[in-house]
């Protein structure tokens, strides 16, 4: 009896304290407007819940399909500011089991340090082999570092659970005037802008079938402007073409209801305008 009750405790508290965690709602719900995140409509078979968390801090969530190593989405509160580019690439240990570390680290230092093997941190997520030699194809950042202000959390974007096999010509092109220029556009006015940004899955895979390349991204945000008058805002472009297409945050939740085939799609809360 005793032995259970400690093995409960010891669950309670890796829950309470860990990056991959049960809900956002309980352990990084700001990243959300009105601290709710989407519905389950987005939900994979073998999700994981992620605060991302680097220099222990998090910055911020991320929903991730294990089975296909891609996010179903990452949350993030709009922050632009001048800066490099970081370099180098994280991984999320707690993918692994909760006895790994809670901040996203490199492949090298769980090699070198926790005595992990390559193919062990692979098992649940994707790994930077993955990403070699591929053509027509690059690292795609659902949570772009250029919406961040300092070095730390443009470096939190960097982590593998963030990307996505995105087409070359669509993520330098249409893709990257949505996140650059047309979001310092629809922006203007308001004060603390909520993004979440997501990926469909398709039925394509690179690294031999280990990661799924998605059919389709999308963005939406949603903000507050002045005089307590709310704006919201989405896209969409197919991951094979260099378009994106602006369409209001109704118009986007009724498209992944229909692509992802599970009900009802919510991406923020209520008082977002649909229209």
């Amino acid at each position: 009896m005793l032995w259970l009750l400690l093995q409960v405790w010891v669950s309670c508290l890796c829950l309470g304290h860990s990056e991959v965690v049960t809900s956002f709602e309980s352990s990084c719900p700001q990243f959300f407007y009105q601290e709710i995140p989407p519905n389950e409509g987005l939900e994979p078979e073998n999700p994981a819940w992620i605060c991302q968390r680097y220099k222990n801090q998090y910055f911020f969530a991320t929903l991730y399909d294990k089975n296909r190593r891609i996010p179903v989405y990452s949350a993030y509160i709009y922050q632009p500011g001048p800066g490099k580019r970081p370099k180098g690439w994280l991984v999320e240990p707690q993918l692994m089991g909760p006895a790994y570390p809670k901040t996203m680290e490199k492949e090298w230092t769980l090699i070198n340090h926790y005595n992990v093997s390559l193919e062990k941190i692979g098992e649940s997520q994707a790994i930077l082999q993955d990403y070699k030699n591929l053509t027509g194809l690059n690292r795609g950042h659902l949570n772009p570092n250029g919406h961040h202000h300092d070095y730390s959390s443009r470096m939190a974007t960097f982590t593998l659970t963030n990307i996505v096999p995105q087409d070359e010509k669509l993520n330098g092109g249409a893709w990257n005037n949505y996140e650059q220029q047309t979001m310092i556009r629809k922006t203007q006015g308001c004060n603390t802008t909520y993004v979440v940004v997501g990926a469909v899955p398709g039925n394509n895979y690179i690294s031999k079938g280990r990661v799924n390349k998605p059919s389709y991204l999308w963005s939406s945000a949603c903000c507050m402007v002045d005089n307590n008058h709310m704006k919201a805002w989405a896209v969409i472009a197919e991951n094979d073409q260099n378009q994106v297409q602006l369409l209001t945050l109704g118009e986007l939740e009724e498209i992944l209801a229909q692509l992802y085939g599970r009900g009802h799609v919510s991406l923020f809360d209520s008082e977002c305008p649909r229209e």
